[in-house]
């Protein structure tokens, strides 16, 4: 097998023990009772609206990469993998974008969760792509524990005061004019 279908194969079964975990978990009794407080541990999604979570990974020169360093920056966050078909289908609107608005304080990130070492396959993937946004490694699924994402590829917009304004999952269809819409509706500050 080739590491490619071994990472694959790990990747399945990874997602599979998460779903079989989750349905198995003890329930919130908060929940359960009706009660509308919910358990204070209770791990939610974060809200349009709210902040978006600190992150810290590192890109394909392995240099430290932050999103508070892009604080003052509209930022689109887009979490993919090389072995995601949707993925790939949703590149060409991506990269349009990324080129539509790179010049007006716009940065797109794509976020890869492929597994550790394959930094130089997701290079190599970029490139033939025609990827021209800067990639961010996350195999340790760090963009998954803080965003709460349930799968690739998902897509966020944070505004220049580092506030979520929108979320996609799934991928991004051809002529889906949402994204850009998201991204111009970020450019305008929110009212206080």
């Amino acid at each position: 097998m080739t590491r490619r279908t071994m990472y694959r194969v790990r990747m399945v079964l990874g997602v599979c023990a998460a779903v079989v975990a989750a349905a198995c978990a003890p329930r919130d009794a908060s929940r359960d009772s009706g009660n509308a407080g919910a358990s204070a541990n209770a791990k939610r999604a974060p809200a349009i609206g709210a902040p978006a979570p600190v992150l810290a990974l590192h890109d394909l020169n392995d240099a430290p990469q932050t999103l508070e360093s892009l604080k003052g920056r509209v930022v689109v966050l887009n979490v993919w993998a090389t072995w995601c078909q949707p993925c790939r289908e949703e590149l060409p609107q991506l990269e349009a974008l990324f080129q539509q608005f790179k010049a007006q304080n716009v940065a797109m990130i794509g976020v890869s969760v492929d597994a550790e070492g394959m930094g130089s396959d997701v290079r190599d993937f970029a490139k033939e792509h025609g990827m021209s946004y800067p990639i961010w490694l996350d195999p340790d699924h760090d963009f998954a524990l803080k965003f709460l994402t349930i799968g690739v590829p998902e897509t966020f917009v944070v505004d220049a005061a580092g506030v979520i304004r929108w979320r996609k999952i799934g991928a991004l269809t051809k002529g889906d004019t949402t994204l850009a819409g998201a991204v111009r509706a970020a450019m305008t500050p929110l009212a206080p």
